[in-house]
């Protein structure tokens, strides 16, 4: 990717239980033809920290591949919100997350974040579900 390059990020988390076997999925889009897909298992963890892992790995990548500008798509409100500086961050769990993505977001020259209907997500809570799967199968064989 090209170095003033703009790109579309769609992420999602999923847990097996709340908290359980969890696993986070990104798709990175641009510019042209240019994706990355990224399963991520987690361990058991809740539904809100697999999201927030998701959106920090995607944006680690855009920022490793040069991206200047990003384009967020999550299915999560919440995370969406908090990001936005609508919503408060209360859990101690999710804080230092939070605090993590909010130093991400200020590398890009551009940054916008958008709530999807999960229908707008599809390929990403795919790629979250597998992790999760990934994540339960790790956690019997050891």
């Amino acid at each position: 990717m090209s170095t003033d390059a703009e790109a579309v990020l769609y992420t999602d988390g999923s847990s097996l239980g709340n908290p359980g076997p969890a696993g986070a999925g990104f798709v990175l889009e641009g510019p042209g033809d240019s994706v990355v897909e990224r399963a991520i298992p987690l361990g058991e963890t809740t539904v809100g920290v697999a999201e927030y892992r998701a959106l920090i790995a995607g944006l680690s990548e855009a920022i490793s591949r040069g991206v200047q500008g990003v384009r967020v798509y999550s299915d999560s409100q919440f995370l969406c919100r908090q990001i936005q500086g609508k919503y408060k961050v209360r859990s101690a769990n999710i804080r230092p997350l939070y605090e993590w993505a909010c130093k991400l977001v200020g590398q890009f020259d551009k940054f916008q974040i958008e709530h999807t209907a999960r229908e707008g997500n599809q390929r990403a809570d795919v790629l979250a579900r597998q992790a999760a799967e990934q994540a339960k199968q790790n956690a019997k064989e050891t």
